[in-house]
């Protein structure tokens, strides 16, 4: 959102928001790109801007009014955020005002990781309250592949027949996990990444070191880096990776939640297959990645993978699974010599 000094957080984000602006036409929107690159940021910088009571002709959001200053407390009483409980933490939006029985609920239990049907009915009954302030209503939903199917049919109903001066959005990394229904009833708004040096500057302005290593590790999404920045994973332990997988070293992937491991080991295992066919590695220095990796053992080390991250919220032995794949890692790493060591022939000299 935009702060009390009227700037972004996310510098890349102000072009993309002055043209939602102006071309936002439905009352709903979707906003789908890569994670990382600040939907979450642009989706409430988009609510605030529509609540802004800034003079007319000025731009919006201004950081200074009252309904700014109120999405900044984040009190405003025409803006409701629906996000699962397991980010509400991390993104700094608890639950909504008024729903104590729904905090009290998940302090008893393992937080969500979806948008529960109760929450929509929550947004529906919400669209159908006449706004407090006068500027309409706004409904956040974020992530929004993470409503599940009661969920996405009980939105739906709301988005084909919206009540009132509410607007929604939506925003996603996965669109295709959306009901077809719900896309095709929102505008759509593509995110890409940032342009790279500007997030790299970005990074950089942060306090992270060697900002352009950490921006390439993540994928280009500078959000990401930065939160593996402020985890302890920095350039000089990046690039030791390739180095430990090879060695059948587990640390510190063991130490790391399944979901990263898994990332890392499927970027290492790409970029290693890069190096292997000519070809510049995407995530890792180049001079971190060994040549002479085996194209037919990495494949089937991705396809683990690919495997094991399919049920990365499976209750598995973390640590067991991790030196599992890091020696399946090795192997693949390993594996143009080794298999070249075994089928070389045994000189006369070499028996006597």
């Amino acid at each position: 959102m935009v702060g009390p000094d009227g700037t972004l957080p996310l510098p890349w984000l102000a072009t993309v928001l002055r043209q939602t602006l102006r071309s936002q036409r439905a009352h709903a929107l979707l906003l789908h790109g890569p994670q990382g690159v600040g939907q979450f940021e642009l989706a409430v910088t988009l609510a605030q801007a529509w609540l802004c009571e800034t003079t007319q002709g000025a731009s919006r959001p201004c950081g200074h009014c009252a309904s700014c200053k109120l999405v900044q407390a984040r009190s405003h009483p025409d803006l409701l955020l629906l996000i699962p409980e397991v980010l509400q933490s991390e993104l700094g939006w608890g639950a909504a005002d008024g729903d104590e029985a729904a905090t009290e609920r998940a302090s008893k239990a393992k937080p969500s990781q979806e948008i529960k049907v109760e929450a929509v009915r929550r947004a529906v009954n919400f669209a159908q309250v006449t706004s407090a302030r006068g500027r309409g209503k706004v409904v956040v939903l974020h992530p929004a592949e993470r409503m599940n199917g009661i969920s996405a049919n009980t939105l739906l109903k709301t988005l084909e027949e919206p009540v009132g001066d509410t607007r929604f959005v939506l925003s996603c990394a996965a669109p295709d996990a959306l009901l077809p229904t719900i896309r095709s009833r929102c505008q759509g708004i593509v995110l890409s990444l940032p342009p790279t040096a500007e997030a790299s500057a970005w990074l950089s302005e942060q306090g992270v070191a060697d900002a352009d290593v950490m921006l390439a590790a993540a994928g280009g999404q500078p959000q990401e880096a930065l939160a593996w920045s402020r985890q302890g994973i920095d350039a000089a332990l990046w690039a030791r990776l390739p180095e430990l997988v090879a060695k059948g070293v587990p640390q510190p992937l063991a130490a790391w939640p399944l979901p990263r491991t898994l990332d890392v080991l499927q970027k290492l295992c790409h970029d290693s297959a890069c190096v292997a066919g000519g070809a510049a590695p995407r995530y890792f220095p180049m001079a971190s990645i060994a040549p002479g990796a085996d194209l037919m053992a990495l494949n089937a080390w991705m396809v683990e993978l690919q495997r094991i991250a399919r049920h990365a919220e499976h209750p598995w032995n973390a640590g067991l699974v991790t030196e599992s794949l890091v020696q399946q890692g090795q192997r693949a790493l390993a594996g143009v010599a080794k298999r070249g060591a075994a089928k070389r022939p045994v000189s006369v000299h070499s028996r006597a």
